[in-house]
């Protein structure tokens, strides 16, 4: 339940919340959107960093969304099992799994993100790859923390 009053509507509070501030719901929309649908990133690096995110924030909601331009990519279910374990799971790639370590550093330990984590992730990655993924990152645990403390996190916020 959500800790602020949020109006009935289609889509439930998730879509809702944004009907008290329309002015910057757009801008929500247009952050989501570009995430999917303009990152230069595999979409399986990206939904491996959006999932670490998703666990950290401890959202069921986002744990299980799927967004289309994902399902369009055909990505295995299969990808998801191991995030936890990214480590150790040999199942990745190196690109995979710097981008979970990546968005979990971001997400709990930003300090840790040193001239050493960045050298080994420039050697994987290009400039405007580790942009494009810290935005995506922000992006999955900014909103994610932004519904988890108002309550509203049962549903995805942004149909795509």
């Amino acid at each position: 339940m959500a800790r602020i009053d949020v109006p009935d509507g289609p889509g439930g509070e998730a879509a809702m919340i944004w009907s008290l501030r329309p002015q910057l719901g757009g801008m929500v929309e247009r952050m989501i959107k570009g995430a999917y649908n303009q990152s230069v990133l595999p979409p399986e690096e990206r939904e491996l960093a959006r999932m670490r995110i998703a666990q950290i924030n401890d959202c069921v909601a986002c744990s299980d969304f799927r967004a289309p331009s994902v399902r369009e990519a055909g990505i295995a279910a299969e990808l998801y099992d191991h995030v936890a374990d990214y480590a150790t799971y040999p199942g990745y790639s190196d690109r995979q799994r710097l981008a979970i370590e990546y968005a979990d550093r971001f997400a709990t330990d930003h300090g840790s993100l040193d001239d050493g984590f960045f050298a080994t992730l420039r050697s994987s990655y290009t400039d405007e790859e580790i942009l494009d993924l810290t935005l995506c990152v922000a992006v999955f645990l900014g909103l994610g923390r932004t519904l988890a403390v108002l309550g509203v996190d049962q549903s995805c916020a942004i149909d795509l």
